[in-house]
This record gives C-alpha cells, structure tokens and sequence, in this order.
C-alpha cells in the first residue's frame, strides 16, 4: 500500500505515479486518470493530458497487447521485452494477415515514413500506407480498434498515439512525440530492467505472476529472475515461494499492516500488476466479481490490501458491494473514503453500502 502511494496518500507528480507502477493501463482513459488521482494528492483534473501533450508521457500498446500510460525514459524496456516474442512471425498470424516477416518489415517502414514529422489520425495513416505497394490489402486490418496489426509497430518503437482530435485517436512516433524519448534496448538489456522495476512495484512476486503481467514464455520469466538472482531475496507468501528485491526485504519485514479502506477505479493496476487470479490479492470465488465479460475489470474497495468489495456510481451516490466474507464492513472508513473520492473529482457523493 505505501509503494502504491496508497497508505499514506503520496504527493508525487504524474510520471512518478506511473514510474512507480511500472505503467497505468489506458484501456478506459478516465480510469486511467483516476488510478493517478487517487494515489496523489498534488495531481489535479487534466495533469494527464497535459503530461501526454508536453511529451512527458506515451501512451501506447504494452503489457498484455492493451493501451498504457508510460514514461518515455522506462517504455522501451518494456516494450523490447513484448518485441522479443516476435508474435507477427508465427504461422497462424502470417496466415491470418498475410504477411510473412519480409512484407512485415516493409509495412514497419512505410509507417516510419508516413509518421516522419506529422501526426496522422488512423484513416490518414491507411491511407498513407495503402498506397505502398504490397500494402493495399491490409486497410480494413488498420482499421480495427484491437490494434493488432499496430501493435509489433509500436513494440518495436516506430508508432504511439498522439493527441485525440474529437474522437478521433491519432499516432505518432515515439521519438517525435517526447524528447524524453530513450528508445528500444535489447532484450538483454530490457530484461533486468523489466523485472526488477515489476518486483519493485510489485514484489512479493512469482515467476508464474511475472510472465503473465509481461506476456512472456515460462521459460523467458524464469530466465529473466536467474538472470537477476543475486538482487532477489526469496520469502515465504501463504505458503506460496515468491522473491523480493534484497534491497527491499527489511522495510517488508519492518512493514505492519494496513487498516486502510481505498477505492479504486477500473482496470487499476492494483489487481493488475499481479493479476485477477492471485488469490492473494483476490479471494478465487471473487475473481468473476473483478474480472467480468469482455474483458471489463470493476472498480474496487480495497481494505488491509485485499479486495474486499467492488463499486460503482450511480448519480451522486458510491454503490459499495461489500463481500460478505471481508466481515463488518466499516462504514465509517468508507464513508470518508468516498468524500476523498468526491474532493478528487471535485463532487459531493453519498455512500450507499450493501454487503454481497
């Protein structure tokens, strides 16, 4: 909770929050927004945007092929690790796009050229594409709000999103979008880095909660954490072998438990750094309850660590589903939780509490 900046709330400006959190999912750009919000006081409504415009954030296609916030100094680790797996070179993607690594390659560049100094919205960049030869079948693929045609793209460095027009997204490359921009290392490079700022965020951590954090091969993750052995401490979590940076191992022994009650907004990076099936973080009974259909991750009413319910708004009101199984539900907690909500949204809401 003190590493989220969530006990006690912190301070830190936009890219320190998401440094710190190794990215916030973007998917939902107002989630994203909050998760920030919620986790220091000292940023204020339209701080994103603004971090965005003036290139001190990216936002692009990361950890599990969906739309994060990133610091253009740390993004290119992460993306490096995605860009290893090379997924646009096996059979079934080849097959499904018709684009072997060759026609792959020549896509890469046109988009390189098309984006050279201009911000294109997502019809002007097909158009630009598509009149590349061998290039005039992959339109309607473009088109897709999935991405995934877009995605090696961006992994490899090449593409990022710019400012919305309206409702229009547009792209841009990376290194025009931020003069922050560090580029892609190596793999062998990215890796440590990778996963010793997901254990600083995230740890205690497993190899297993690593790998599907980073969309990485079991065999990658447990690369990547013996690469990094003589930095980790193992310990013991519920019974469960799990590492923790050296570094970090007294301040989690000298930490005490947490008492505090927070809610936080879908797709926060508190369920999803370590994933929507760690039992520790979500009982497995409750798991449907965070995780719904279509991907759709709840808000959450955090307490003592674990998600002990889930919310929603409903007017002025913060419908609290509080698991029965959490026990009493603090109301009083709550209720102050909720007017912290409110002074972060600038909105005066009234705790409506039922137990599920």
């Amino acid at each position: 909770m003190r590493r989220h900046e969530l006990d006690p709330t912190g301070r830190l400006p936009v890219t320190d929050v998401v440094r710190g959190l190794c990215g916030v999912q973007a998917q939902v750009a107002s989630s994203a927004e909050l998760a920030i919000r919620v986790r220091s006081e000292a940023v204020k409504a339209g701080d994103v945007g603004r971090a965005l415009t003036d290139g001190d954030l990216i936002k692009t296609w990361a950890m599990r092929g969906t739309l994060h916030l990133l610091t253009p100094e740390d993004a290119g680790a992460f993306l490096s690790l995605l860009a290893a797996g090379r997924s646009w070179e096996r059979p079934v993607w080849q097959r499904y796009f018709g684009m072997d690594p060759a026609t792959m390659e020549r896509f890469r560049d046109a988009i390189r050229e098309a984006l050279d100094g201009r911000t294109l919205t997502r019809e002007e960049l097909i158009e630009a594409v598509t009149k590349t030869p061998g290039m005039t079948h992959i339109g309607d693929e473009m088109r897709s709000g999935w991405g995934t045609l877009l995605k090696p793209v961006a992994w490899q460095g090449d593409l990022c999103f710019g400012p919305q027009v309206g409702t229009r997204v547009t792209f841009m490359r990376p290194d025009q979008a931020s003069r922050r921009w560090a580029g892609i290392p190596d793999p062998e490079v990215a890796g440590p880095i990778a996963a010793t700022a997901y254990l600083r965020a995230y740890g205690p951590a497993t190899v297993s909660g690593f790998r599907r954090w980073m969309g990485a091969t079991e065999k990658r993750a447990r690369d990547l954490f013996k690469g990094i052995a003589d930095t980790l401490a193992p310990v013991d979590v519920g019974g469960e072998p799990a590492y923790i940076l050296s570094e970090d191992l007294d301040e989690l022994i000298a930490s005490k438990p947490s008492r505090t009650v927070r809610l936080l907004g879908g797709f926060d990076q508190w369920v999803l750094g370590p994933g929507t099936d760690d039992p520790h973080v979500i009982a497995t009974t409750r798991r449907t309850d965070v995780s719904r259909q279509s991907g759709w991750i709840a808000p959450i009413v955090v307490a003592g660590g674990v998600v002990a319910g889930t919310w929603e708004l409903d007017g002025d009101a913060v419908r609290v589903a509080w698991f029965r199984e959490a026990g009493k539900p603090p109301r009083r907690r709550l209720e102050a939780e909720v007017k912290r909500l409110g002074a972060t949204l600038d909105r005066r809401f009234e705790l409506s509490l039922s137990t599920d």
